[in-house]
């Protein structure tokens, strides 16, 4: 015969709180001080979301950031934390968000997010400057450049309207227009400065793909000549 016996009300919950997952917790560590920068908070078209920097100062200049997106009293941290704050800027739609974040003397790079289940998380498995850098150097015309300082990609104004200023009619909330930038230490004697300024490419946010678009060429090609002379 068998017999069935219920396990105690303390056990019970026990293994309940056993099996289920552990709740993480909603905001930075307390030793990370919310910046009263104004310029450092950006807040989404809807209204929704509100973008929040905190900073920890470890002395002996190990300063880290972290950038948190708030929604109501939920809050998401956007990976990753990084050494300096950071500029924001919202598809129009409110459901894309890219960070402009500089890791160096006029070097920066992009961080792609988009929300889920109604929260922003990272949209791409790397950086979307990683990404923008790997394509510049898959085309023929510029694989072989190579830069040395003041590596930037840029995110160009425009995703509120979907870059209407430069002539355009592409869908709304699809696309994003980001420029490269950088230098050389190698250049003739008569040269002060030799590198790429502002060569642009477009990322389709429904393919997460890149390409040129033909009004772009002429000052691409400029771009991977440009030098300052003595």
């Amino acid at each position: 015969m068998t017999v069935f016996c219920r396990p105690a009300p303390w056990l019970a919950l026990a293994m309940m709180l056993g099996a289920a997952p552990a709740l993480a917790a909603s905001g930075p560590p307390p030793d990370y001080i919310l910046t009263d920068n104004a310029d450092l908070a950006f807040t989404s078209p809807d209204g929704a979301t509100r973008i929040e920097q905190y900073m920890k100062d470890g002395g002996n200049f190990d300063v880290k950031w972290q950038a948190w997106a708030r929604r109501g009293e939920q809050m998401t941290e956007l990976k990753p934390e990084q050494g300096y704050g950071a500029g924001f800027r919202f598809s129009a739609d409110s459901q894309w968000l890219v960070r402009m974040q500089k890791t160096g003397s006029g070097e920066q790079d992009l961080f792609l997010y988009h929300v889920e289940n109604g929260a922003f998380i990272s949209a791409t498995k790397t950086s979307l400057s990683d990404l923008a850098w790997a394509y510049f150097h898959s085309r023929p015309d510029t694989k072989r450049m190579k830069l040395d300082y003041h590596i930037s990609a840029n995110l160009m104004k425009g995703t509120e309207d979907a870059y209407r200023r430069l002539g355009v009619d592409w869908p709304a909330n699809r696309y994003l227009v980001i420029s490269l930038s950088g230098e050389m230490d190698k250049h003739p004697k008569n040269v002060a400065v030799k590198g790429l300024a502002n060569w642009r490419c477009r990322y389709d946010l429904s393919t997460g793909s890149f390409d040129v678009p033909a009004m772009f060429a002429k000052g691409n090609a400029e771009a991977l000549n440009w030098e300052i002379r003595r």
